[in-house]
């Protein structure tokens, strides 16, 4: 697992100091279901897309609006777009420090996806796009951005307050993004469900 030093990372670790650990629960799936777009690349995200019709059912989860901060090569946003009415992907498109991808893969990426109609690509940065749609409600927000302590908890706990169901890519990876995720719970009363397996997935509910 990734340690990743930061200033907020460390203050809210202090903080939590005597405080009662958030409990977490492990996600051990009760079926596995191939998704009818699948996109024929390299991902980390591999493994996961079989758990998505799990999770739905057993949090009874509407299908119809999906969000999603951290599209890079549409892996997941394909994957998402077979259960979902409509799927809003949202990314800068230039990869970040961790991925180590820092060309412009926005046009490979809309090529990529172009054959699936319900998914809608935008090309933003995550702070910039909750600012201007502040208001919105979805049944699953999918978040896998840069991964801090700031600017998942930042990106997290939005998505919490505005979604049924979110869902955090790499909580076994990078222990900042597993402590965010249960920061997030701690603050809205919500449950932490973990899944272990493809670098980890955090199931906020």
């Amino acid at each position: 697992m990734k340690m990743v030093l930061e200033y907020e990372y460390l203050k809210s670790s202090l903080a939590n100091i005597g405080k009662r650990p958030i409990p977490i629960i492990p996600y051990n799936p009760a079926k596995r279901e191939t998704p009818k777009n699948l996109l024929e690349i390299k991902s980390s995200w591999k493994g996961i897309e079989s758990i998505l019709a799990d999770i739905i059912e057993r949090f009874d989860l509407q299908t119809d609006r999906c969000l999603e901060f951290g599209v890079e090569y549409g892996y997941s946003t394909a994957a998402l777009s077979s259960f979902f009415d409509e799927v809003i992907g949202v990314d800068i498109f230039t990869g970040d420090v961790h991925t180590g991808t820092h060309r412009d893969m926005y046009e490979d990426t809309v090529d990529r996806l172009k054959g699936l109609e319900n998914i809608r690509l935008v090309r933003s940065d995550y702070r910039d796009w909750i600012k201007k749609n502040n208001s919105g409600f979805y049944d699953l927000i999918h978040v896998d951005i840069i991964h801090t302590y700031k600017h998942t908890f930042e990106c997290g706990l939005w998505a919490a307050q505005h979604s049924q169901c979110a869902i955090f890519h790499d909580t076994e990876s990078f222990r900042a993004v597993k402590f965010a995720v249960a920061e997030i719970c701690r603050r809205t009363g919500k449950t932490f469900y973990n899944y272990t397996d493809s670098y980890g997935l955090g199931i906020i509910v």
